[in-house]
């Protein structure tokens, strides 16, 4: 006989172990990090609309019935509404009024979804849904138009239950066949709900382009329609999908639009879920403060108990966020026994689990203050946020995210968490959610994992990894595979032997969450698109930390090129998130193959030291490291943006450049020295990329007057090359004028004009320079440099990477478009891309990104751009 197994108990609390044990037995569902949360219903479904009175009249009983189970549903009195649903389906039978019947249990099954009884709703619902069929067969005229329309409501209800019990795709299929029924009927109002209710399946199951290409495509037909509900769930939902795509500003602006809707018509559920999910775009944005005020607007006027606890489950979450723990503390006692009093339901076990995530973040000390500068869209508290923070590994890069102060353990809140994610287990084995299952084990292994108790950790994970496995869910896969490499890695650091058996395996698991994310690479967003949000916390330590493991002492020629490989993946991986598509196709490249003369230098960034591999051709790979902490590195950085930006201040600007110099380049420059490359090319890291390589210097010479230097961000993307040695048409466009709100720029014209005195040119100045005028200027004669001298930003956030226009802005996507439209007709490819008097967003360390992204996207060999403020006639003369 096989039994269930049975969880190690939480030792700081051993008067309560078999309690622990007997709850923890119970656990099966979701993960402890749960998403923020949306509303994701419709507003209060509506009962299925009384039949027309061309029907046979209902006998007295019946319809008595009937208005009464209405009468307490309208109330929310639903055990009421129940019993008085039933007696008149009951009587309707009796009647033998079939239609009336599959009515009032598809009514009878939408209140069984209220009160969570899953098994009688679905049981009515197929009652009633069997009845339709065989009214199909005898229905004529407008008797079967009535059994469509009630067919359709009845859809409508199945694909909520569907939905509610994690059968999602099933929720989909029935919303599709609902849609088809009420275009037959020419029912514009069910039809838009029905697609309305498609774009919330597609997105729990993840597939948020979908979603987005479905609702915008419901937009123009939203817009024409009169204020009503469906409008302002629409758009609502429209709104929700635009978040999670990280388009805030057009996602604000239209759930603005849907809560005004709700307003005008005070529809009281649909304010409550506007204020909401409002609220989820600000604390996306960093406002925390605007954030909550939404959240207590939500909780205030939601008439349904689960949107009041939705609203301040996000609530507690941003005071987490904020280390303010007195008032999570009053909120988590008002939320505990709300929860509790919640029917069974995916949206209750998506809020205990949430709650349950708040209380780990409370129990382990970790609510951030933010000391230096607002997150960027990452704020937002998503599904396996911060998985490993509680046991950061060496590997992984703080650096990247907002600094944190944290509080003291709170041990207690664990236990909490612990009964909390119990009762949620066994609410999701009820729904049979086998995916929630993983979810549950893994993250129990987390919660043991942050406690030490690493073999408790790593059973558990196990299980969840083999269960992520089996139901083919490798977004879940990966992150326990990422978390079994940290457990084994802790007990081979915590090993008296360091067991090298222990390493391998650690590393094993490792590199198994890596390949999961590489083979996922094109739809990772598409799977779980919360990651996009937070990038730094659940995807890139992954690498990190596999490179911190192989590098760990003396590694093998093996290992030094696997943490090559590793890194350059890396590399990619920050693009297609910068790009929020897999855009980029990576190519295999034989590093020797490069350039005999070039040697190829990658610095990556630890927690507490600098790895730095070097490839010097036809040599075996090296690798040096450095006791240099991540926030050595960025305050070394922040110090040399400041220098490079005062002008004829080269004492201050000396010791700075020295200092990389020393960290970056001495270690290896007796090596390089002697194998007599000429070329450097470095695949800079992190804030790394921030730094001018050409200015380091040795205290007497720039590291520009010994070597040629090159930057790409990943060989497997651009691979460095010299300029083929030919005469090149120019297209040079600039501004001179102020535009947009950006100084003018009297230098434009000297340095345009000194170009056109070397090599032919056509230049587009001012008024001449337009996207239309820019883009018929590549198309009529393809030139093999392009030169902007215009101002231009590069940011971490692809929306605010753009080069300016006399009349707009030319992002990313745009400058790809205008410049790969011509590819069919260009004899050369793009050889030269300079981007003069554009700059990097100031205090953003990760900005140097949007450079990499437009190097990257516009198809040139070699892009040229200042990584911090320049004078125009500085880059002129240059």
């Amino acid at each position: 006989m096989t039994h269930p197994p049975s969880f190690p108990p939480i030792r700081w609390r051993r008067s309560h172990r078999r309690w622990v044990l007997l709850l923890l037995s119970l656990l099966t569902t979701i993960a402890i990090l749960a998403p923020t949360i949306v509303a994701a219903h419709t507003g209060t479904p509506r009962l299925a609309a009384q039949p027309t009175p061309a029907l046979s009249e209902p006998v007295a009983t019946g319809q008595r019935f009937e208005q009464q189970g209405r009468a307490f549903y309208t109330a929310g009195r639903f055990s009421e509404a129940v019993s008085a649903f039933q007696q008149a389906a009951a009587a309707y039978e009796t009647e033998g009024d079939a239609l009336r019947q599959a009515m009032t249990l598809s009514n009878l099954a939408l209140t069984q979804w209220h009160l969570g009884v899953w098994a009688e709703a679905n049981q009515a619902i197929a009652r009633s849904l069997s009845l339709l069929q065989r009214l199909e067969q005898s229905s004529r005229g407008d008797r079967e138009t009535q059994r469509q329309q009630v067919l359709v409501q009845t859809l409508d209800v199945q694909g909520r239950l569907h939905l509610e019990q994690g059968q999602t795709e099933e929720a989909l299929l029935t919303w599709q066949r609902a849609e088809q029924v009420a275009e037959q009927l020419g029912d514009t109002t069910a039809v838009l709900r029905s697609q309305i209710h498609q774009s919330q399946a597609l997105q729990a199951l993840g597939l948020y382009r979908r979603a987005i290409d479905l609702l915008t495509s419901l937009e123009r037909t939203l817009e024409e329609q009169p204020a009503s509900l469906e409008k302002a769930v629409g758009l609502r939902s429209l709104g929700e999908a635009l978040q999670v795509g990280a388009t805030l500003e057009r996602a604000q602006q239209v759930l603005q639009s849907s809560l005004a809707i709700a307003e005008q018509l005070q529809l009281s559920e649909a304010i409550s879920a506007a204020q909401l999910s409002l609220g989820n775009v600000l604390r996306a944005q960093g406002d925390r403060q605007g954030a909550l005020t939404r959240y207590q607007q939500a909780a205030a006027i939601a008439p349904l108990a689960l949107t009041q606890v939705q609203a301040q489950l996000n609530q507690l979450g941003v005071l987490v966020e904020l280390n303010r723990v007195p008032e999570a503390e009053q909120l988590v006692a008002q939320l505990q026994p709300a929860i509790d009093q919640l029917p069974l339901s995916r949206s209750t076990i998506d809020a205990r689990v949430n709650f349950a995530n708040s209380l780990m973040r409370l129990g382990s000390g970790e609510g951030a203050i933010e000391l230096e500068e607002p997150p960027p869209a990452d704020g937002v508290q998503r599904i396996g946020e911060g998985t490993g923070e509680g046991t950061r590994g060496e590997g992984s890069s703080p650096q990247n995210g907002p600094a944190q102060v944290a509080g003291a353990p709170r041990p207690q809140f664990y236990w909490q968490a612990a009964q909390v994610l119990a009762v949620a287990a066994d609410q999701a084995r009820q729904l049979g959610d086998r995916r929630a299952e993983s979810y549950a084990l893994g993250s129990l292994g987390t919660a043991y994992e942050r406690m030490h108790q690493w073999t408790d950790a790593q059973t558990l994970t196990t299980q969840a990894l083999l269960l992520s496995q089996r139901v083919n869910a490798p977004d879940i896969a990966y992150r326990w595979q990422w978390q079994l490499g940290r457990v084994l890695k802790a007990q081979w650091k915590d090993s008296a032997t360091r067991s090298p058996l222990l390493q391998q395996e650690a590393i094993a698991a490792y590199t198994e969450a890596v390949n999961t994310l590489q083979s996922i690479r094109g739809d990772l967003l598409a799977i779980n698109p919360e990651i996009q949000f937070s990038f730094q916390g659940n995807i890139e330590p992954v690498y990190r930390e596999l490179v911190g493991l192989l590098l760990e002492g003396t590694a093998t020629p093996a290992q030094l090129e696997q943490a090559r490989t590793v890194i350059e993946s890396l590399q990619l991986a920050e693009l297609d998130n910068f790009f929020r598509e897999a855009c980029l196709n990576a190519q295999q490249v034989d590093i020797d193959e490069v350039d005999r003369q070039a040697a190829v230098l990658y610095p990556i960034i630890l927690d507490e030291r600098l790895e730095i591999i070097v490839s010097i051709p036809q040599q075996p790979l090296r690798h040096y490291s450095q006791p240099v902490s991540s926030r050595d590195i960025e305050d070394g950085v922040i110090q040399l943006r400041r220098a490079l930006t005062i002008r004829r201040v080269t004492s201050q600007l000396a010791p700075q450049t020295r200092q990389f110099y020393d960290w970056l380049i001495r270690p290896v420059a007796a090596d390089l020295e002697a194998s007599g490359v000429q070329t450097l090319v470095f695949v800079l890291d992190g804030a790394l990329r921030n730094v001018p390589m050409g200015a380091l210097n040795d205290g007497e010479h720039y590291l520009i007057e010994q070597y040629s230097i090159a930057l790409t961000p990943g060989l497997q993307l651009l691979a460095p090359r010299p300029l083929q040695q030919q005469q090149f048409d120019v297209l040079a466009a600039g501004l001179t004028e102020a535009r947009q709100g950006f100084s003018p720029l009297p230098g434009v014209v000297q340095e345009l004009q000194r170009i056109q005195t070397e090599v032919p040119t056509r230049i587009l100045l001012n008024q001449e320079f337009t996207e239309q005028t820019f883009q018929e200027a590549v198309r009529e004669a393809p030139a093999q440099v392009i030169h902007l001298a215009t101002h231009g930003n590069f940011s971490s956030n692809l929306e605010e990477t753009f080069v300016l226009t006399w009349d707009d802005r030319i992002d990313i996507n745009q400058l790809n478009g205008l410049i790969q439209s011509t590819d069919l007709n260009r004899q050369e490819p793009i050889e030269l891309l300079v981007l003069s008097a554009c700059q990097t967003a100031s205090g953003d360390r990760r900005a140097a990104l949007g450079l990499a992204g437009m190097a990257v996207r516009s198809g040139a060999r070699s892009t040229i751009a200042s990584l911090w403020n320049v004078d125009d006639q500085a880059t002129s003369q240059m």
